[in-house]
């Protein structure tokens, strides 16, 4: 199940927030954080974004196996006075247990139609070159805007090329 988390889920969820990040960063994903990542400063690093989740500067779902919190996706809209027709999506993770199943595909789908709601019309995102979640946004029928080689470090410490990718929210489907 996928729900969005209101300020007080968010909360709550920020110690598994916590783990699911630190999890995928020691799993080898470039999300912008070094390896090996501790929960407890992974998740000082979500409680961080309470003023934003709280303001709805940051949209955020998570992905549950039950009571498990399993996988997370957020929204993050433009905040320029040029720009409401714009958000950038963050932060897809999955943990490595759930992986497999969909369930980054379904995150992913999830955010785009909260973005349409919301008459978002153009998404945004960079993720690693060559990684497993660039072959998700192409297949989910994201577009290429071009590579910056050695943009970010991988969890390693080592500088890699990352891919920003665009998509129409109106052409989203559900």
């Amino acid at each position: 199940m996928i729900t969005r988390l209101s300020a007080a889920g968010f909360a709550a969820a920020v110690p598994a927030l916590g783990e699911v990040l630190a999890d995928c960063t020691n799993g080898g994903a470039s999300v912008g954080f070094l390896a090996p990542l501790d929960p407890a400063e992974s998740a000082a690093w979500w409680a961080g974004l309470a003023g934003d989740v709280a303001e709805g500067r940051v949209l955020v779902w998570a992905a549950w196996d039950g009571a498990r919190l399993v996988g997370t996706v957020q929204l993050r809209p433009a905040p320029l006075p040029n720009a409401p027709h714009r958000a950038e999506l963050a932060k897809l993770l999955v943990h490595r247990d759930a992986r497999g199943h969909g369930l980054g595909r379904a995150l992913l789908a999830e955010a785009e139609h909260a973005a349409r709601a919301a008459g978002i019309t153009l998404l945004v995102l960079d993720t690693e070159t060559g990684s497993p979640a660039e072959r998700l946004y192409r297949s989910a029928g994201w577009t290429e805007a071009g590579t910056v080689p050695g943009y970010a470090a991988d969890p390693g410490g080592t500088l890699k090329p990352t891919t920003f990718f665009y998509k129409n929210a109106l052409l989203t489907a559900r």
